[in-house]
């Protein structure tokens, strides 16, 4: 046993068809986003977002979040409800990637105008909410 004290009891209730399911949505989900972060490197995303340190400031603040998305994998199979808490956070930036990105395309700029990066985001759009209401019932079920 893990020094984790926060393991879910009887999370089998639900079945193990939802949490098989939760696990392969954020398993699909996180590699949307991981492949809409290198498509935002092409893009050069640090500029329509205004950060600074250009490319090696981008590529640092990829290191923890790749590196949390992760964890929230590692975390669902383990049965901790952190697990739970970082599926909520991966809908919700899949969520905010989908709503940001179509908000600045309807502004007119030409950053992820392309045919695979439109279709990435709508995906990552799908993805997330199938994954938000498998997480829903994980908890409220």
């Amino acid at each position: 046993m893990t020094s984790y004290s926060f393991l879910i009891c009887g999370i089998n209730m639900l079945g193990s068809a939802t949490l098989d399911a939760m696990f392969w949505f954020y398993f699909v989900n996180a590699i949307l986003l991981i492949i809409h972060e290198i498509d935002s490197a092409y893009w050069k995303e640090w500029e329509l977002f205004k950060l600074r340190g250009e490319i090696t400031g981008f590529l640092i603040i990829h290191f923890p979040l790749i590196g949390a998305i992760l964890f929230g994998l590692v975390a669902i199979t383990q049965w901790y409800v952190v697990g739970i808490v970082f599926s909520y956070i991966l809908c919700v930036g899949g969520l905010f990637a989908f709503t940001i990105h179509t908000y600045f395309l309807k502004k007119g700029k030409e950053e992820f105008n392309s045919p695979i990066s439109i279709a990435i985001l709508i995906a990552i759009l799908v993805v997330s909410v199938i994954q938000l209401a498998l997480t829903f019932l994980v908890i409220f079920v």
